[in-house]
């Protein structure tokens, strides 16, 4: 694995192209002084010695190794071996609700946006956990395996929209089945799945699903986020909202009985999102008290400086650099090598 160690000095590589510009300059400098004294042609026969191509040779020069020099203080590093840290924490299992009644605005800014905020913060607050998401509506599918790489995870969280599943409903029983399978083998690590959902349209049998989890010693945690009372579903990109056969306007509420019987048959906890932080704050409380155990993961460790090789070639191109005259040698006149 390449990195390097103070990438903030690359950007003196914009350098580079004024360096250029400025040489173009001088060159354009030097053949309008030369047509001041005659035809330019005629001037050159009196310069026998001198070698336009000699000048530009030692300018890429220069400049190549302005370059292996910037890329030298930049810390070129390769990680030298895979190596496998064990940490102490928990495992944890992510199933969020994509269906489109996620968009009712019943929570600010909109349940679905409102859950990625809270899983967003949740995860800031992990150090050395495991975390993994599913996604679902009328299927599940894993969106990231389960992972102590927090960084990924809040990338894949935050490009969560109802559009990455096309079937509509909420599958939550297939959701949980899919976590079950997901966790690592560790058997001592406390696991919980934590769904996410406004339970509506509800299709599978969750609660059995819920039951066969609890069996391998995975809690459920259940987070219903909406409002009993329900509210329209936005239509994207206009102003009206889902409608039935009928015509009537679709109220999508949230299936607090639902939500409340899938965690109690996951011997977890159940908790309503809202427009504060009390969801969150349980949910990191439930976590707390989960047994912590050893969780390996594999990591890329004791990178290697490899300025060494640049180094040598950038001594190498300044000495053949000052070697090289601008002038033809008098005594290798006869070498073509710099040829006009």
């Amino acid at each position: 694995m390449f990195r390097f160690a103070h990438p903030e000095f690359l950007y003196l590589l914009f350098i580079l192209p004024v360096l250029l510009l400025f040489y173009i300059s001088a060159i354009i400098g030097k053949r309008k002084a030369l047509k001041k004294y005659g035809n330019p042609e005629i001037v050159k026969q009196l310069m026998p010695e001198v070698s336009p191509k000699r000048q530009h040779l030692k300018f890429w020069l220069l400049t190549g190794a302005i370059t292996l020099v910037i890329f030298i203080i930049a810390g070129p590093q390769f990680g030298s071996k895979v190596e496998t840290v064990k940490k102490q924490g928990v495992e944890i299992m992510v199933c969020l609700d994509v269906s489109n009644s996620m968009l009712s605005e019943d929570i600010s800014p909109n349940r679905l946006e409102k859950a990625k905020q809270m899983l967003s913060r949740l995860v800031e607050g992990f150090r050395d956990d495991k975390v993994g998401l599913i996604v679902f509506a009328g299927d599940a599918f894993t969106q990231l395996p389960i992972t102590s790489d927090y960084i990924s995870a809040k990338m894949f969280m935050s490009s969560i929209n109802p559009s990455m599943v096309s079937v509509q409903g909420t599958a939550i029983g297939s959701a949980l089945h899919l976590a079950t399978r997901s966790f690592t083998p560790n058997e001592t690590s406390g696991k919980t799945i934590i769904v996410i959902t406004d339970g509506e349209n509800h299709e599978d049998d969750a609660i059995k699903a819920a039951e066969e989890a609890i069996e391998k010693n995975i809690t459920v945690n259940v987070v219903g986020i909406g409002l009993p009372k329900g509210a329209p579903i936005p239509l994207d990109g206009s102003n009206n909202f889902m409608k039935d056969q009928a015509g009537n306007v679709v109220i999508t509420q949230l299936n607090e009985t639902m939500c409340k019987e899938i965690a109690t048959a996951g011997k977890g906890m159940y908790v309503r999102a809202d427009n504060t932080n009390s969801a969150l704050k349980a949910l990191q409380g439930e976590i707390d008290k989960m047994t912590k155990a050893e969780l390996e993961s594999k990591v890329y460790s004791e990178y290697d400086e490899q300025f060494q090789l640049l180094a040598w070639i950038v001594l190498v191109v300044l000495i053949f650099e000052f070697l090289l005259l601008d002038r033809k040698n008098r005594i290798f006149r006869k070498v073509k090598l710099f040829s006009e």
